[in-house]
């Protein structure tokens, strides 16, 4: 049987999608059913409500907050409000930061991150800014990794973005995740010109009802960014999601704590059955082995991503998101004996 024969319907577990395991909040789920009575009226397009709620929760200027329908939404926004001539981006990598890029007629320069130090970006690459460098996109935590960019690599990135007045896009959609966000971000450092990219798909399960924002430096920023694509981009029922997701801090905590505990023991269990296990901070993470684990999973109602073909890595390289419990224990015993058999 060819992996390609086996439908999706199929699947039983799904560690492929980044969404937050425990779903979408009951109280995210009654605004989406209350918002959908009130889907005839219209939508103020500035999504004022929603920026205070931001502002307030990530105590960050109203002004300076742009609304879209998602993380991938708001980079094609910044690319085609900006329209940079020349910009960086550092692989692994999401394909749609290349794609926005191009679209907008940009020539990009990729850099690939190596393999030795485990595709983690290190402050070197800070040699390759230049003054033609017009912006970068920074993935903070790494996707496929999980891994976030260390305070030191991200300080000497920013002091020299700062020197080339190059503008910093950090797409931070995995940072809700993460213990400790503020070390690992950009906007601490003073001087630079960035945009945050963040998003409630996957800490709130809303991929059916997308949002995401950006945090930008300068007000001008913000402005033109809002200005660029299509008014009313998101739903009645999206917008009520999110209003009601932004304050949600104890569910986010509680997750947070729930993954660090279940990725660690997830890695240590997979590194005793013989795989390799890169460092994360996140909520996926990436392994290596010599097996086609996608297609044997696959086969057993079990999907990972393949790493080769969602990010042009070599074969062998997979990620997984974590999971419930009970589910990250079906996956560890039915990997455990596929590599039995082998």
């Amino acid at each position: 049987m060819n992996i390609s024969d086996i439908k999706y319907n199929e699947i039983q577990y799904d560690f492929s999608s980044s969404l937050n395991p425990f779903g979408m909040p009951l109280a995210v789920k009654k605004a989406v059913l209350e918002a959908a009575k009130n889907c005839t009226n219209p939508i103020d397009s500035r999504y004022d409500n929603l920026r205070r709620f931001i502002s307030y929760y990530e105590e960050f200027p109203e002004s300076n907050i742009a609304i879209g329908s998602g993380g991938d939404d708001m980079i094609y926004r910044i690319c085609a409000a900006i329209r940079p001539k020349k910009a960086m981006i550092f692989s692994p990598c999401s394909p749609e930061y290349c794609r926005a890029l191009e679209q907008n007629g940009c020539s990009v320069t990729d850099i690939r991150l190596s393999m030795k130090n485990n595709f983690k970006l290190m402050s070197e690459v800070a040699e390759f800014i230049d003054y033609d460098t017009d912006l970068i996109i920074l993935n903070n935590p790494c996707d496929p990794t999980g891994e976030v960019i260390s305070p030191y690599t991200l300080g000497a990135i920013a002091e020299k973005c700062r020197r080339t007045n190059t503008i910093i896009v950090c797409d931070e959609r995995y940072m809700d995740f993460v213990n400790g966000v503020v070390r690992y971000s950009v906007s601490r450092f003073k001087g630079i010109r960035f945009i945050l990219v963040k998003s409630f798909t996957r800490m709130f399960a809303m991929a059916g009802i997308p949002v995401g924002y950006a945090l930008c430096s300068h007000r001008t920023m913000s402005d033109v960014l809002r200005s660029t694509g299509a008014p009313h981009s998101v739903s009645v029922p999206a917008l009520a999601a999110a209003e009601t997701a932004v304050g949600m801090r104890k569910y986010m905590r509680l997750t947070q704590k729930y993954i660090e505990i279940e990725r660690n023991r997830l890695a240590v269990s997979l590194t005793n059955l013989g795989v390799r296990v890169y460092p994360s901070k996140s909520s996926v993470f990436m392994i290596k082995s010599d097996l086609p684990l996608d297609m044997l999973l696959r086969r057993r109602g079990i999907l990972i991503k393949n790493c080769a073909e969602a990010y042009d890595l070599d074969e062998g390289y997979f990620r997984i998101a974590v999971g419930l419990k009970e589910n990250n224990d079906i996956l560890l015993d039915t990997l455990g004996k596929i590599i039995q058999m082998f």
